[in-house]
């Protein structure tokens, strides 16, 4: 069965935890993916190790540690690694795309569809895509922030089967394994709950920016999209290869039985909440046990400003995160609004846009 597979590398894949790019392991890994390809799979890579790479390229310069220069080296060294891409999948007669992310293209639902459109036009051509974020000119305010989130959004785009996130651990493990000796490696994830959270720590390193922390959330949100994720070792031999085929590998975490439709894969993964709505144990409730559209009446407190259309995070008292969703209201008319029936909406505000302040069709539960 022909699938669609997001290969995700961090910076300590590909520099076998040293300062420069492994060239040698490079190599290795592209070959397991032109392998894919040959036997008809789609395959997607989603790299880290600009900045590495424009460190090594710069000869490793003395400078601050500002936003500045890591833009600067990002800048830099994107195009040594697009290189270092092209010419090793050249090697197996492989053409590559590069496309650089930000989360302002998927925040927005048009660009979100076009970027869509662009991955699956390279699929169909038989290109790899070669994914990363731009980093040279992202802002905090439209950064994803690491390449483990940004992996599970570009699976969400590509419509992908599996997604592989390899880093310098084998997968996740019921403690530290650097700590630890008794530690053990968990071979599948049928739930993400807070033990689990707890399990996962820091960065790894301090070449990357991603840790088993972000690795978690990128899993969760894959998953509920329907695509099954592994965390594994990019360095145990035939990795690719052997998750592909369904060998047990690393930690699997299972697909939900139903994935989410995709307006609501946009919503879960594509626009970071501008505003958070409190609500009351009723309210939480009917959200997350009945599938209820949230209504005024069970708000508490609004936090921040956002306009109608705009996504929202839904909290219950304790601020824990319920639920994502489309605002049919500004925040200016939900301060006039909470507390009170829907049938009080107009002679309020003097008009409405219908009884709901989330919709249950245009929202996620967490």
């Amino acid at each position: 069965m022909t699938q669609t597979i997001v290969v995700k590398l961090g910076t300590s894949v590909l520099t076998g935890g040293t300062k420069k790019i492994d060239r040698a392991h490079l190599v290795e890994l592209v070959r397991q993916c032109a392998a894919l390809q040959r036997e008809g799979h789609r395959v997607i890579v989603v790299t880290s190790g600009a900045i590495a790479a424009g460190r090594e390229h710069l000869n490793y310069p003395e400078i601050p540690n500002t936003i500045a220069n890591k833009q600067m080296l990002a800048a830099v060294g994107q195009s040594c690694l697009i290189q270092e891409w092209q010419h090793m999948f050249g090697i197996y007669g492989l053409h590559i795309g590069q496309m650089l992310l930000t989360r302002a293209d998927l925040k927005d639902r048009e660009r979100y569809l076009n970027a869509r459109d662009m991955i699956q036009t390279l699929l169909e051509h038989r290109i790899i895509p070669v994914v990363n974020e731009n980093d040279a000119v992202a802002t905090a305010e439209i950064k994803v922030g690491d390449n483990d989130n940004l992996s599970a959004l570009v699976a969400i785009l590509a419509d992908a089967d599996k997604l592989l996130l390899l880093t310098d651990q084998p997968g996740l493990f019921t403690a530290d394994p650097r700590k630890d000796p008794k530690a053990e490696l968990i071979r599948e994830v049928h739930t993400i709950d807070e033990t689990l959270h707890k399990l996962a720590g820091g960065s790894g390193t301090d070449l990357g920016t991603g840790g088993m922390a972000t690795k978690l959330q990128a899993a969760d949100v894959a998953r509920r999209a329907g695509i099954e994720v592994t965390i594994a070792a990019g360095s145990r031999p035939d990795v690719i290869v052997d998750i592909a085929k369904g060998d047990s590998v690393g930690t699997r975490f299972l697909p939900l039985a139903s994935p989410l439709e995709s307006r609501k894969q946009w919503i879960l993964g594509g626009p970071k909440a501008t505003g958070q709505l409190i609500v009351d144990n009723g309210a939480v409730g009917a959200v997350t046990e009945r599938g209820s559209s949230l209504l005024p009446k069970g708000i508490t407190q609004i936090q921040g400003q956002f306009e109608r259309g705009e996504v929202v995070g839904v909290l219950n008292s304790d601020g824990k995160l319920i639920a994502k969703g489309l605002v049919r209201y500004t925040s200016k008319d939900l301060a006039q609004i909470i507390g009170k029936h829907s049938q009080e909406i107009g002679a309020t505000l003097g008009y409405e846009y219908g009884p709901a302040a989330v919709h249950r069709d245009d929202m996620v539960v967490i």
